[in-house]
């Protein structure tokens, strides 16, 4: 469903929260619904649910599209990037001790739970309206839906959370839940939807994008993967697979493509649409954009070269060059008129090939002429890695009008069948079914023209893995993985790739460091030698959530 203007009911689910808008609470609604008298009709739930919806990115980037960014930062897939500018990233991504005061995660709290509210509202109040039954049953079950995708990712961000399941607007005194109990909410919700939701296939055009029963399935082995619950992920995501209703695109490069939103790959994404007047589209393209190109963004989060020789060390050119684009390049793919868009960078970066920049850069890096003068420059200067995300970069030709944040019309896409299909594969390899899981692993490889993969036991669950990190590099999927993934020697697997001896800093601080990634000094080098296991296996509760609950949310461990 596209994100709708918020009217009435949705305007009062958004301030209506539990740790904002204090002021608002304090008086009187004017201008406005009452909640007490408002889901008389189907007309009115309709509008509230949108209200649900919209707490998926809600309406800026600092919100929601922040945190997601910030989590692949916190992992050996992208540097914070931008070396022009103050970053209020590192605290986190360079695991400081004073974690617990960024902003993005407390922001990222706060507004979880500002959806929580709104969903909560939405299911004690629907019941009560005159509509169709079915629909209504509907209408809950999506509020139903959101609420444990938003619980799910609370979990896996910090941990157990407070479970607040009715519309409370005051949290204080509301102390946390187990990562168990918040983990078997989630499941027995989406279980429970599940057989209400209808197929993606029965919701019509005007209704795509709502909560479907495969997204309800995705979701739920997701969550019984993370749990460790393998057996019943293993059933829940062939249930996904038998149904019929998802498939692999036939080319990757269309997965991230505008013109294929909501495609039969997605089990669930975020809806967008570019409207010149108001906030209804996404803010990555921006943020994470070149920042020396025409208008291109702010280059926050630059892959790096340590992902890109994971690639190259696979074969796997085909995601390497829908993934990544590096500076230099004589192409982009998916860019129809690549020579007008290099002569529009060209003229933002101002540098001829006799500047002294370029001389600079001939000498450090080896260009020639050509490199200026036919390729695309990310200044190594500005782009710690010099490099971009490729998912997220959107075509000149399918860029709107206005191109800036919250008007890029790219929907984020949440879940998708190659991650249905990996998490399978790992919950079969998991209970030694490796059969099933070479199959669910070699279909996701076969789009790419990569080789079956024939190994057992611990070879074939490191395969997996690693197809996980190419297949959804920048996806929200990489530190979370990390951070659940046994290790075999008693660690988890971020605890080989950071610390003082983590492969991702030894690699970075050696001798065979990148070379753009060593000369942008802008941002050091040493990301990750602070990591500390197991504080850092978390997120840190924002402090000021601790002190609104008057010190019932209890820290995680470490900070």
């Amino acid at each position: 469903m596209k994100k709708h203007i918020l009217t009435g009911a949705a305007a009062i689910a958004l301030c209506l929260s539990m740790s904002s808008c204090d002021d608002f609470l304090t008086e009187d609604v004017r201008g406005s619904q009452n909640l007490d008298t408002y889901f008389a009709d189907e007309e009115e739930v309709n509008s509230f649910i949108g209200g649900c919806y919209f707490e998926i990115a809600k309406d800026d980037w600092w919100q929601i599209y922040n945190a997601w960014l910030q989590a692949d930062l916190t992992t050996d897939d992208l540097w914070d990037g931008n070396t022009t500018q103050t970053d209020g990233y590192q605290d986190v991504t360079y695991f400081m001790p004073t974690a617990p005061l960024n902003g993005a995660l407390s922001n990222f709290w706060g507004a979880r739970y500002q959806g929580i509210y709104t969903c909560n509202t939405a299911i004690a109040r629907i019941p009560g309206a005159a509509m169709d039954e079915t629909l209504r049953a509907r209408r809950v079950a999506e509020a139903r839906f959101l609420r444990a995708f938003f619980y799910f990712e609370l979990a896996r961000y910090f941990g157990g959370v407070p479970l607040i399941t009715e519309p409370i607007s005051n949290a204080e005194g509301i102390g946390r839940n187990t990562l168990d109990e918040v983990y078997d909410f989630v499941e027995k919700e989406l279980a429970e939807v599940a057989e209400i939701l209808p197929q993606r296939s029965e919701w019509g055009a005007a209704d795509m994008g709502r909560a479907t029963r495969g997204a309800a399935l995705g979701l739920l082995g997701k969550t019984q993967v993370y749990h460790g619950k393998y057996d019943e992920a293993k059933i829940s995501l062939k249930k996904v697979m038998d149904e019929g209703e998802y498939r692999l695109l036939d080319n990757f490069g269309d997965v991230w493509s505008v013109a294929h939103n909501n495609s039969e790959e997605s089990l669930f994404e975020t809806q967008t649409m570019y409207s010149n007047q108001y906030s209804l589209g996404s803010s990555l393209t921006v943020i994470t954009g070149c920042r020396n190109g025409v208008g291109d963004g702010w280059a926050w989060g630059t892959p790096s070269s340590d992902l890109e020789n994971a690639f190259i060390a696979a074969g796997d050119t085909e995601r390497l060059r829908w993934s990544i684009i590096k500076t230099g390049c004589k192409d982009i793919p998916g860019e129809d008129d690549f020579a007008a868009f290099i002569d529009n960078n060209a003229t933002v970066f101002t540098m001829g090939v006799n500047d002294q920049k370029f001389l600079d850069y001939k000498e450090a890096f080896g260009w020639g002429d050509d490199v200026f003068e036919e390729g695309y420059v990310i200044d190594p200067s500005q782009h710690k890695s010099a490099r971009i995300i490729r998912k997220y970069f959107v075509p000149t030709q399918y860029r709107p009008e206005v191109y800036d944040k919250q008007k890029i019309p790219l929907n984020h896409r949440i879940l998708r069948y190659a991650d249905v299909l990996l998490l399978y594969a790992e919950a079969c390899n998991a209970t030694n079914d490796d059969a099933n899981a070479r199959t669910a692993l070699n279909e996701v490889r076969e789009r790419v023209n990569l080789a079956p993969v024939t190994s057992s036991g611990e070879a074939l669950r490191d395969a997996i893995r690693n197809e996980r990190r190419l297949e959804l590099a920048f996806e929200q999927n990489r530190l979370f993985d990390i951070r659940r993934w046994d290790a075999g020697n008693g660690k988890k697997v971020i605890e080989n790739i950071m610390g003082p001896n983590g492969s991702f800093v030894t690699y970075n601080l050696g001798p065979n460091a990148d070379m753009y990634e060593k000369y942008n000094q802008g941002q050091s080098s040493d990301k990750g030698s602070r990591f500390t296991a197991p504080r850092d296996l978390l997120y840190p509760i924002p402090s000021d959530e601790i002190q609104r609950s008057n010190g019932a949310i209890v820290q995680n461990p470490g900070y």
